[in-house]
């Protein structure tokens, strides 16, 4: 492995990946996916093992970009920024854009190393583990994160299960994932896909933002100002210790399931954060515990994602997905005869991660002073420039105008949803979530002949019911304690 990377064209290989990704991810609408999937034919006439130390090091580059137009913009470049913008963005906006960000960087890149030693050290015993996980257990997992909305964002318990069962209501037009059948779809053929989840994404998140802005009373914008270190001092990342292996640990393990995504990964580390913090009053108003929390798990599950698509074949992401098409087009075989008939492919693979995040590392820091000016832009100058990436980035997903309009009409939503004092969040996770539930209950209802029993009868599903039932208690107790008059 040292010496793969000891050559002048594999270092600069990871170096060209890793700053196109993270220019790709802080551009909102353009994610590491379209990057991934553009580059792929670039690769066909490379080595294999350069063809993939490209594609994994855009891969590492593209999950961390996210957080800079996140922290900086509230506009998140990846689905795996949104919990970074509920804290990243407040910070931002009280006088500290560097520091927000440099709580991030450093945050994504401990994620990134916890990450890549389990992809190191555990991938085939972690890689077993996640084969043993079914659609019942993966169901159970979805519950217990859907249980978890109710604490999203400075909203009531009401506010967040409301926004995020409209975005579980949003999920449901399109094809159902056991009988193919259409629904919702009002006999419209551009609707049989439902809504996709980066018009979506970028309507919430960016054009309703700008409406917001463009349409308040006092005709200011909210503007980031302010320009302090991005250098994060030794004490506080002591302090922070704990937040961050947790953090790293469970986007790690999120990673390899497959299908979750880093966005959920962010999500868990992040209520598991507020509930663990001394002052969860805090987080959505700038709180570090939650922008480093967001960062390290959605950088972990990078590493995570890797491990069953290197030992099994099974992507844990839809970049993975993409990233095993470039392994098959190679003409390598994922799985355990990767290790054996082509261990140069593993080795690249493994060393790019680590390679990668350090690179990702030295070039945000380096950068944030230059990063951190983006926010002197006249609005009346970005507003223009980030709706028409936000277009064309909607338009070039699949070529369709539908995804336009559909990226407009979320956008006029989420300015709404804004308004009413509904989190946007809790509606884009239960978006997220709600097809993943739906999938893989059906698919575990077909493998056990309509039963539902298994959902209580296999242990690890049940775990999950059971903390998901307890989580609901524990809020719904915290909720009344809160409310209680004092005592004389």
């Amino acid at each position: 492995m040292i010496d793969l990377f000891s050559t002048t064209s594999i270092l600069g290989l990871v170096l060209l990946g890793t700053t196109l990704g993270i220019t790709v991810g802080a551009i909102p609408g353009l994610t590491g996916t379209m990057l991934i999937a553009l580059s792929l034919p670039l690769t066909f006439s490379m080595e294999p093992v350069s063809g993939l130390v490209l594609l994994v090091a855009m891969y590492v580059g593209a999950v961390s970009g996210g957080l800079i137009s996140a922290t900086l913009l509230r506009m998140p470049g990846t689905p795996a920024a949104i919990m970074t913008t509920l804290d990243g963005f407040p910070m931002a906006t009280s006088g500290q854009p560097g520091r927000a960000l440099g709580l991030g960087v450093g945050a994504s890149l401990v994620g990134g190393l916890v990450s890549w030693f389990a992809l190191w050290q555990l991938s085939e015993p972690m890689a077993d583990l996640s084969t043993k996980l079914g659609p019942f257990e993966l169901f159970s997992m979805v519950i217990l994160a859907l249980a978890m909305l109710a604490g999203i964002g400075d909203s009531t318990r009401a506010r967040g299960l409301l926004a995020g069962s409209l975005g579980v209501l949003v999920a449901m037009p399109g094809m159902h994932p056991a009988s193919g059948e259409l629904r919702w779809t009002f006999g419209l053929t551009f609707m049989n896909e439902g809504f996709r989840l980066i018009p979506v994404l970028i309507g919430m998140f960016a054009i309703g933002k700008i409406l917001q802005d463009v349409t308040s009373k006092d005709g200011k914008v909210e503007e980031v100002s302010g320009n302090d270190s991005a250098w994060v001092s030794l004490p506080v990342w002591l302090s922070n210790l704990f937040n961050l292996v947790r953090s790293s640990l469970i986007g790690t393990f999120i990673g390899i399931l497959p299908g979750i995504g880093a966005n959920i990964g962010s999500l868990a580390a992040y209520m598991a954060a507020k509930r663990g913090s001394k002052q969860p009053e805090k987080f959505g108003k700038g709180s570090e515990e939650g922008i480093i929390a967001s960062e390290a798990a959605n950088n972990a599950t990078v590493g995570g994602a890797l491990i069953p698509l290197i030992s099994l074949g099974i992507p844990g992401s839809v970049i993975g997905a993409v990233l095993l098409g470039a392994l098959i087009v190679h003409g390598l075989q994922p799985g355990p005869l990767l290790f054996r008939q082509n261990p140069e492919a593993v080795h690249a693979i493994i060393g790019t991660v680590l390679v990668a995040n350090v690179m990702m590392f030295i070039i945000m820091v380096g950068c944030a002073k230059w990063i951190a000016k983006l926010s002197s832009i006249p609005k009346k100058i970005l507003f223009p420039l980030v709706t028409g990436c936000c277009i064309w980035g909607a338009y070039a997903l699949n070529g369709m105008w539908f995804d336009v309009l559909v990226m407009l009409l979320f956008g006029i939503i989420g300015w709404q949803m804004e308004k009413a004092r509904l989190p946007l969040a809790a509606f884009v996770i239960g978006f997220v979530l709600a097809p993943i539930a739906e999938e893989n209950l059906c698919a575990g209802l077909m493998a056990s002949g309509g039963s539902y029993l298994p959902l209580l009868s296999r242990p690890i599903s049940l775990c999950l019911i059971i903390s998901a039932v307890l989580l609901i208690i524990w809020k719904r107790k915290q909720k009344e304690s809160s409310t209680d008059p004092p005592q004389p």
